[in-house]
């Protein structure tokens, strides 16, 4: 990584900061009555709005600008080799989603290798590379032929997860959100947006370990893809600007341990490294 890249991404990261300030809500802003007390009432405390820097160019340099994360959004088993693995019909059936928190971002810089915390709780912890798509715009019931128009941009992510925690809600059919859902549980890159890339119809999507490939696919072997992924999730939810989606794993998900070093790939942006600390 260059001086001016260093640069860059500390002025990103000092604009992360600001924005988690600015972004605050402002006095009265959730008292809709009004009166005078309403534009009296502050909160007793600073919550930290969630942002990713923006890419100023397809090295992956920060801008000037952040995306503020409103939601994340994931779907499961959307690659028919990973559905099987997991024990699961790959056949077109309805695709199912759930959510992480946005306090699981885990932002990774391009150009070097990020320090990712081995969670608590769990013996059998497995890494998920994906694409990402950033939403600029939503609403509901999205056509799947308007549905690219809403997205901002794409980043590489890794959905991480307590797989043991993860099978033992399952097989005792309670949620598995603790399996998904925690501190450092979404590392991801900074946002490209669309004037950058174009949108990710194919390309190679890669994870290696140790510099040994584990997970591989091509993006056209997703079973949904981003586009229907949209318009599926706005049947459900009213999708806004901020949302993000974790497009799909491919197959060959597996265990990590402190001290691997992970090497994400898609064919269009700069790779994610993290080591498992």
């Amino acid at each position: 990584m260059t001086d001016q890249s260093k640069r860059s991404w500390l002025h990103g990261g000092l604009a992360m900061v600001a924005a988690g300030v600015s972004g605050c809500a402002q006095p009265g802003a959730a008292n809709r009555s009004g009166g005078p007390e309403a534009a009296a009432a502050r909160s007793p405390f600073v919550v930290p709005r969630v942002t990713l820097p923006i890419a100023a160019n397809r090295a992956g340099d920060a801008s000037d600008q952040v995306f503020p994360v409103r939601r994340i959004y994931c779907i499961g088993r959307n690659y028919e080799a990973h559905a099987r693995e997991m024990g699961s019909d790959p056949r077109r059936e309805p695709p199912f989603f759930f959510q992480k928190p946005t306090d699981a971002v885990q932002f990774v810089a391009p150009g070097g290798v990020t320090d990712h915390p081995y969670p608590s709780l769990t013996h059998n912890y497995h890494h998920e590379i994906e694409l990402v798509a950033a939403l600029k715009s939503g609403g509901r019931d999205i056509p799947v032929a308007q549905a690219l128009d809403h997205v901002y941009g794409y980043a590489l992510g890794l959905d991480m997860t307590r797989r043991d925690l993860q099978r033992a809600m399952g097989a005792e059919k309670k949620p598995w959100e603790i399996g998904k859902s925690f501190d450092h549980a979404a590392p991801i890159g900074p946002i490209f947006p669309v004037a950058l890339t174009g949108h990710f119809q194919d390309g190679a999507l890669w994870l290696e370990v140790n510099g040994q490939r584990r997970q591989q696919a091509r993006l056209s072997q997703m079973i949904w893809s981003v586009a229907e992924q949209i318009s599926q999730l706005s049947e459900a939810f009213e999708l806004a600007a901020g949302d993000i989606i974790y497009a799909g794993t491919p197959e060959n998900v597996g265990p990590v341990v402190r001290g691997d070093l992970l090497r994400g790939h898609v064919d269009g942006l700069p790779d994610l490294q993290v080591r498992i600390v």
